[in-house]
């Protein structure tokens, strides 16, 4: 039976997906936390004279970047279970998909920002660093307040389009059965026998659209204030 559109039904279906923002919310915070570590450990070896660390981190961010989100998601979900069982004997099945995803997407998004900030790192250039030194400081405050505030103006744009689209990749969370607001969305539709699946994927636009706003509107100040340091630092 053919249903015509229904514009109400978009405002029904907002109302039962936004509860589940804090999920999807979490999801991107957890990944970043830890994506951000991960990724400056990558970027310490990518920039080290040592070969072996050198050349592991390199191929781990290869490895990454080419493989899809959904897949590593799967070799995630199912595989670490696995493996943690044959090492240690300990069933972790019961913890919640959440911890998955955010692992996996942590894997995925710092092999993204370790590629971010060392081409920021690299684009300051080594006499910012020597001129750092020969004023009498060391090479950690060097670093910490020469080199990266100036390395954070090089990678703003870049980390804002990251965040975006790990927002996008978090809606594949669904997949294993996390009940986010893309979950929520599809349990509308299933829950509908598939009634009213346009106007409840409209929602979801809707959402991702605005979240996807909010991101570019705080990235964009956070642009003009730190350009507005290396301003007056020039």
């Amino acid at each position: 039976m053919h249903r015509p559109f229904s514009p109400v039904h978009i405002l029904i279906s907002l109302r039962q997906i936004l509860p589940y923002l804090g999920v999807t919310l979490t999801v991107v915070t957890g990944t970043v936390i830890l994506g951000i570590f991960l990724s400056l450990l990558l970027v310490r070896q990518e920039l080290s004279k040592k070969f072996w660390w050198n050349g592991l981190a390199k191929t781990y961010v290869h490895i990454l970047r080419c493989t899809p989100s959904i897949v590593l998601l799967f070799i995630v979900f199912y595989g670490i279970p696995k493996i943690v069982f044959l090492i240690s004997g300990a069933d972790i099945n019961f913890w919640p998909k959440i911890i998955f995803v955010i692992f996996t997407l942590s894997l995925l998004y710092a092999a993204q920002l370790s590629q971010i900030f060392r081409s920021a790192y690299t684009a300051v250039g080594k006499s910012q660093f020597e001129a750092g030194i020969s004023v009498g400081l060391s090479p950690f405050q060097t670093v910490t307040r020469i080199m990266i505030p100036q390395a954070i103006v090089y990678a703003l744009p870049n980390l804002g389009n990251s965040l975006i689209a790990l927002l996008k990749e978090g809606s594949l969370a669904y997949t294993i059965g996390l009940i986010d607001v893309m979950g929520k969305g599809n349990l509308i539709i299933s829950r509908n026998y598939g009634a009213y699946a346009l106007e409840t994927y409209i929602a979801l636009a809707f959402v991702y659209w605005s979240l996807t706003l909010i991101i570019e509107k705080i990235f964009k100040r956070l642009e003009i204030k730190f350009s507005k340091g290396m301003e007056i630092a020039s």
